[in-house]
């Protein structure tokens, strides 16, 4: 960094030649290699998190392939099971009714007493509710597979001029079933232009940030989205009246797996997955908060740019 120091005498009243620098140009010095140092370190911050990504991205690949095979099986399994149970179920219950009308009393006793021996009534009535369980938590899997395979490989191949307003209307009405009992939702799009971008991308960053949204809210609040344009780019803003986050963990909501959420209630892969993506649209995501009085998201997406620039 070099600061040339022109006419110090002028400046400072300064009336030898040997006589040292003012204060005025010494605080202006400062200033200027803090500024120097602070995007310095932003630099860094940025690349740091970029190298993350890259490394993470490999990882997630490689896990996503050998769980996806596995897991179709599973999935399969599950929904052809559910309808065996169903059709077993009704047919017990045909039986039972078989039974009850034309066995002799003898042998009604006997069928009764194994009936309750076996615990027939209680396997049938929690046999569903078992198989709906391990089809939620496949679902769950599978949603954690497709989390890691958008974090490692974001599809490229859709970039088109999209209606952000479109994306963000479309996309509340995919997810208002999270919503609903939490939040009322707040809607101010303003006219915007056309932008670039994948528009299946930008769903998924406007979802992470609503359900995010809605789960930092105890009891009931607002979610307020709102768009607007400024010069060369457009922005999404996307605030809740929420609980708020601390300073320190707003400097790593970005990190791949960090997650302040219980065990088994996010993967810590959403906010990360929307900052990639955000960054391949070569756009930036800002996050303001303040504890007990929600969360504020800003994303700025550029307006002038081809489909070669993202």
């Amino acid at each position: 960094m070099e600061v040339a120091l022109v006419n110090s005498s002028e400046k400072c009243g300064a009336t030898s030649a040997g006589e040292p620098p003012c204060w005025e140009q010494l605080q202006e010095l400062r200033d200027l290699f803090q500024e120097e140092v602070l995007r310095g370190l932003e630099k860094d911050r940025i690349l740091l998190q970029q190298d993350k990504m890259a490394c993470i991205g490999q990882l997630a690949a490689g896990v996503a392939h050998e769980i996806n095979n596995p897991m179709g099986f599973i999935m399969s399994n599950l929904g052809s099971l559910k309808e065996y149970v169903e059709n077993l179920t009704q047919y017990i219950q045909v039986l039972e009714v078989m039974l009850d009308r034309f066995c002799p009393p003898e042998q009604k006793g006997h069928v009764g007493v194994l009936r309750e021996r076996l615990d027939i009534a209680f396997i049938c009535d929690d046999v569903g509710s078992l198989v709906r369980e391990s089809q939620d938590g496949a679902n769950r899997v599978k949603q954690i597979v497709l989390d890691l395979k958008d974090f490692a490989r974001i599809d490229e191949n859709m970039v088109r001029e999209s209606d952000l307003n479109q994306c963000i209307r479309r996309t509340t009405n995919i997810v208002k079933n999270e919503l609903k009992y939490v939040a009322q939702l707040d809607l101010q799009l303003g006219d915007l232009p056309p932008v670039y971008c994948n528009s299946q991308q930008i769903n998924q960053v406007v979802t992470n940030l609503l359900v995010n949204a809605a789960q930092s809210i105890t009891g009931t609040g607002t979610i307020t989205v709102k768009t607007w344009h400024e010069q060369s780019e457009v922005l999404i803003q996307i605030a809740d009246t929420g609980s708020g986050i601390s300073p320190e963990i707003v400097k790593r909501i970005f990190e791949p797996f960090f997650t302040t959420k219980p065990v088994g209630k996010g993967t810590g892969l959403g906010l990360t997955i929307t900052y990639d993506i955000i960054r391949k649209h070569n756009g930036s995501i800002t996050v303001e908060s303040e504890l007990g009085r929600g969360t504020t998201f800003t994303v700025r997406l550029p307006i002038n740019q081809g489909e070669e620039d993202v």
